[in-house]
């Protein structure tokens, strides 16, 4: 039988998803932890491979197995062998044509930067931190550059394996709650880095050191050399992922952290 799982994950002190011989990460201890509970190896699929130091409210993963389990032995069962930094929060029997990644219509992120002049203790590697004053009105004019079908190249790391870089973005906007600023953006997939590159150019626009309409014309280049500095992983968050109804997936609890 083919199960999914819903799970969420503070990913500060992992080397990102992907299992990688001799490093820490969310992977292999998924892997693990369903090891146990199968006895018996597990591989997984993942909706999408989050880099190092990159969270997930709402990661969502697949594996076959022919161990008879309970969705409840599953969740339970794992959380019992996993880090407190991981937790399963669902499980449930999907059908075959249920694929982690290839099913999903869309995926959200959502990146989170601390705005005061002194650095947080509480929000240390849960947000990125910009001291200068951000301007959200000029945060959301460059945003509207991205909304739509693009080639979005100058926002791809250089090691990224897309084989090509245009992507749909449905939505892309920023919200302000108190000192934090959130940054989410949607589309049906995304390149590795990205939506750190587009938060790197927005915090430059929202200093003021950069116009609005910068964002557009970095579009354009379709070089990464000329699209500005990658921002750090310690804001983002893999937030959502969107399927068709029919395999009736759950809705994350909670879609946004601000």
């Amino acid at each position: 039988m083919r199960i999914a799982l819903g799970i969420e994950y503070d990913g500060s002190t992992f080397k990102g998803w992907q299992s990688q011989r001799g490093q820490k990460t969310v992977q292999s201890a998924i892997e693990t932890a369903l090891g146990i509970v199968a006895n018996e190896p597990i591989i997984t699929t993942c909706a999408g491979r989050t880099d190092s130091g990159v969270h997930a409210l709402f990661q969502v993963i697949h594996f076959d197995t022919e161990i008879d389990r309970a969705p409840r032995s599953w969740t339970h069962g794992c959380n019992a062998n996993l880090p407190d930094s991981i937790s399963v929060i669902w499980a449930k029997i999907v059908p075959e044509s249920f694929h982690a990644r290839f099913s999903a219509i869309e995926r959200t992120y959502n990146y989170l930067i601390y705005n005061r002049p002194i650095r947080s203790a509480v929000w240390n590697k849960k947000a990125t931190w910009d001291y200068r004053p951000l301007n959200i009105k000029s945060m959301n004019e460059a945003c509207s550059h991205w909304l739509g079908r693009h080639d979005f190249s100058t926002f791809q790391a250089k090691g990224c394996q897309a084989k090509n870089a245009v992507r749909r973005v449905s939505c892309c906007e920023v919200k302000k709650q108190s000192e934090i600023l959130l940054f989410k953006v949607t589309a049906n997939a995304f390149l590795q880095h990205m939506v750190r590159n587009l938060a790197g150019v927005l915090m430059e626009i929202g200093s003021g050191r950069r116009d609005p309409s910068w964002a557009g014309e970095v579009l354009s280049y379709k070089d990464r050399s000329q699209g500005g500095v990658t921002a750090l992983p310690d804001g983002l968050y893999l937030s959502d992922v969107h399927y068709p109804e029919e395999f009736e997936i759950p809705a994350p609890s909670y879609r946004e952290l601000v």
